[in-house]
């Protein structure tokens, strides 16, 4: 198989697919791993895919917002060994804004009652904190995103320029440690952006399958954010990038003891 017959093929396979690891484009190429990776790199440069972990996804995927449903299922014991470790950090008192991520979701259903006010453009955060009493909850409103359950748009926006808050939990579809955090979509990226520039502390939540992902929308740089929470399966190369490229970054590997 010539060179650009194998890209062709590659970008073939991505689009159909959605996704697809090294091991598998090795064997169906019939060449090295090593030579895959270095593959995907061109083709990342080109704009024709995107890298992710152990493999690529498709650039056109990565505009859609995952449905939530789908999002809640996914990696849900990693998710949660990172809920577990966010609420460490609320404390009484605290003012704080969580994003529409089902990590931000899987805080709030371990979030102790405790007098803390929280605002939030998700439904689903907000529906759950309802049944703890001493939890105040703000509400963007906003225009109601179907797939992800949230408010996004000028008007989320709006209401989230009205306040200032402690710190901010929030998630991405993509951690990259040259180009930062992204997000599915612009409308999405926008609010996370809102919300970084609202409080004192940012605390990132993300999973070992965002790593090494770029997706649409760029959300932020490393400067942004204060405190990265990832679960135990994140790859130690990745953890030692974020440290080497922020040195004031905090990095918390749940179940790794660091």
């Amino acid at each position: 198989m010539l060179v650009a017959e194998r890209y062709h093929k590659i970008v073939q396979l991505v689009n159909e697919r959605g996704s697809i690891r090294v091991t598998e484009l090795s064997e169906i190429c019939g060449v090295t791993e090593e030579t895959i990776r270095r593959d995907l790199d061109k083709l990342e440069a080109e704009g024709r895919l995107l890298r992710s972990h152990g493999g690529a996804v498709s650039v056109r995927d990565t505009q859609l917002e995952t449905p939530y449903l789908e999002r809640e299922t996914s990696n849900v014991d990693q998710k949660m060994e990172i809920a577990q470790e966010a609420v460490k950090h609320i404390l009484p008192g605290d003012r704080i804004v969580l994003d529409a991520s089902s990590t931000a979701w899987f805080m709030t259903r371990i979030l102790p009652d405790i007098p803390i006010t929280v605002l939030t453009n998700s439904i689903k955060v907000a529906l759950e904190l309802s049944t703890k009493t001493k939890v105040e909850v703000i509400s963007t409103g906003g225009i109601l995103s179907p797939r992800s359950l949230s408010y996004v748009g000028p008007q989320a926006v709006k209401t989230l320029d009205t306040y200032h808050v402690d710190k901010a939990f929030i998630s991405s579809k993509g951690v990259h440690i040259q180009r930062g955090i992204s997000d599915s979509n612009e409308l999405q990226a926008v609010v996370k952006q809102k919300m970084i520039s609202i409080t004192d502390k940012v605390f990132l939540l993300a999973d070992y399958s965002k790593f090494n992902v770029q997706a649409f929308a760029k959300v932020s740089a490393w400067d942004d954010i204060d405190v990265v929470i990832t679960d135990h399966q994140t790859e130690e190369a990745y953890i030692q990038g974020l440290k080497d490229t922020a040195r004031s970054l905090t990095v918390i590997q749940t179940g790794s003891g660091k």
